[in-house]
């Protein structure tokens, strides 16, 4: 909104300052600030106002230390944070842009979800909650409108560099870096519709979804849909549902995300700014640089919620905010072409979901082969074997932390490491 506004300011009345508002490092500083703002102003008069209304969250006894004297912490907290990512993204980003539409339809969408779920859990008394199969069922009507948008809109395209003469290049390839037209830019395009996304550590680090549909015959890649909606649908109920799992202590899954939300931003500045792009070799995708506006919110309500979600919890976010985390993470990632680095940057939502998938299995493979199941881990998800061997809450969720930094630098200087 903002942007209009500063936009139509500078180009009518040539206002000295409004055309700060050109540039997204700006906006994106913006953007952290009043999501902040939001979150550590008005947090706390929410968490009152939920505590006042006893949503509370009930905590079922495991048998481990300190979970009882959770019983009764406001949830819902996935409120606070959506509104720090909304907001913020209203002002300051391009409503225009359709990567900051999609970003915007999967926050909200996701949210309602979870928000479904934990009022069921809290106001109808159901432990059970939203039944899975209608969690699946939103997830895969996102996943559907996600992929389809990006397939066939036009204005998700690629650009890849022509050997024409820059004079012979159209007003249409003039390019843009950090939000500023740069007629005179070096490197002539053309764009084109892909379904290509980036493979870690190749030095020929792109693929072509359309490939796997080769067996078809000629003209199978206009049936690359086909594909690539699945693959969409299948990324992002797995990183939604793995932050989901992941949100099991204190500050765990708000901090983890923020890790990775700082790591995104990084990717998606570099992807759709054509002179990095160049530099590192990597994919150019226009106006993605946009993105970085709204993860520039998304980590700002993260850690701006960390204030009150750290150990000792004042409130959680629910499936309202742990939903909405894991599905924004997942549909960001896909619209910069590096879903493929999901393992890796969202390493702890994979490992957390991976050792109840592994747990589960051998149980049920021990229990009808010798009449008894057995278990791998003292309890899962994987922060809870901890918790059992004997480390505090706040130890664990430290190093988990460390180890997601570690990730994330690992999954930044993938772009080089080929």
């Amino acid at each position: 909104m903002l942007y209009n506004l500063f936009e139509f300011l500078d180009q009518n009345y040539d206002i000295p300052g409004t055309g700060v508002f050109q540039y997204i490092s700006f906006r994106a500083g913006m953007a952290v600030i009043f999501s902040l703002f939001i979150t550590m102003i008005s947090g706390k008069r929410i968490i009152n106002f939920l505590q006042s209304k006893q949503v509370g969250e009930p905590v079922r006894d495991l048998g481990l230390e300190g979970q009882i004297s959770k019983h009764g912490t406001p949830t819902m907290g996935g409120l606070i944070m959506i509104a720090a990512i909304v907001v913020p993204t209203l002002l300051f980003a391009r409503l225009d842009n359709i990567y900051i539409i999609l970003m915007l339809v999967s926050t909200i969408w996701l949210g309602s979800i979870g928000f479904i779920d934990d009022y069921i859990k809290v106001f109808r008394k159901d432990k059970h909650g939203l039944h899975g199969k209608f969690k699946i069922m939103g997830q895969i009507t996102l996943g559907v409108v996600i992929g389809a948008t990006l397939y066939f809109h036009e204005g998700v395209v690629i650009r890849e560099k022509i050997d024409t003469p820059l004079e012979y290049v159209t007003a249409e390839e003039i390019l843009e870096v950090d939000g500023i037209v740069q007629a005179d830019s070096p490197f002539p395009m053309a764009s084109e519709k892909s379904t290509k996304t980036t493979i870690p550590f190749f030095k020929d680090n792109e693929f072509d979804y359309s490939v796997l549909l080769a067996f078809l015959g000629p003209g199978y890649e206009r049936w690359a849909f086909l594909i690539f909606i699945p693959i969409v649908i299948l990324i992002i109920a797995a990183v939604s549902n793995g932050a989901n799992i992941t949100d099991g202590l204190d500050g765990l899954a708000t901090g983890t995300s923020a890790i990775i939300g700082v790591t995104l931003g990084v990717l998606a500045y570099v992807s759709g700014n054509v002179l990095f792009a160049d530099y590192l070799n990597i994919m150019y995708i226009p106006h993605t640089g946009e993105l970085v506006i709204f993860i520039a919110a998304f980590v700002g309500a993260c850690i701006g919620f960390l204030w009150y979600n750290s150990y000792p919890a004042q409130v959680f976010m629910g499936d309202t905010g742990s939903l909405s985390l894991g599905g924004i993470i997942a549909v960001f990632a896909i619209m910069i072409r590096k879903e493929l680095l999901i393992p890796i940057l969202c390493g702890i939502f994979f490992m957390e979901s991976l050792s109840v998938i592994i747990q589960v299995t051998w149980f049920k493979i021990t229990k009808k082969r010798f009449g008894k199941g057995r278990r791998i881990f003292l309890m899962a998800p994987l922060h809870h074997h901890y918790q059992m061997k004997g480390y505090h809450e706040a130890k664990i969720v430290q190093r988990f932390f460390i180890v997601g930094i570690i990730l994330a630098v690992f999954s930044v200087i993938t772009l080089k490491l080929r």
